[in-house]
């Protein structure tokens, strides 16, 4: 008997699938994904979960760069923020940032540095900078593998 943990549910409470959106601005999942969640197989969760985490990792990696893991859970831990641990940790800071962008004076305590084309943002730009990429990037996939149909440009016949 295999074992396994359960993919809790990405869902953080700000649903816009229920006003008509594809692409929840909250979680990122597709709108039958948060419908359909509780009927998924662990394996169907994961599939999801794995796609979040690695659009989001995607997105920090161009922002900031994790130096010191062992410093970051450290501090998040110590901090209380909510995170999943099991993610990348570029995941934890996103959760550091939603958490406390506007408290965070200096990331090199939390074992991070900002990439430089980003040394002179400030940080809850950069956290909704990232929300706003990891959404356009949930949507350029589900416009692109999900729901096609809207983007084929059928050439003409003659």
């Amino acid at each position: 008997m295999q074992l396994f943990k359960r993919v809790k549910t990405p869902c953080i409470g700000v649903c816009s699938t229920g006003i008509g959106d594809q692409v929840c601005r909250g979680c990122k999942r597709f709108s039958h994904e948060v419908i359909d969640w509780n009927a998924y197989s662990h394996e169907q969760r994961l599939i999801i979960a794995q796609r979040l985490e690695g659009f989001l990792t995607q997105v920090v990696q161009h922002k900031i760069e994790v130096v010191d893991e062992k410093k970051l859970f450290a501090q998040i831990t110590h901090q209380q923020f909510q995170f999943n641990s099991e993610q990348n940790s570029y995941c934890w800071v996103f959760d550091l940032l939603r958490a406390g962008a506007s408290q965070i004076d200096n990331l090199n305590i939390y074992g991070l540095q900002l990439l430089p084309a980003w040394r002179n943002t400030p940080l809850t730009d950069i956290r909704d900078y990232i929300d706003q990429d990891f959404y356009a990037l949930s949507c350029a996939y589900h416009d692109r593998y999900i729901n096609p149909h809207f983007n084929l440009q059928l050439p003409d016949s003659k």
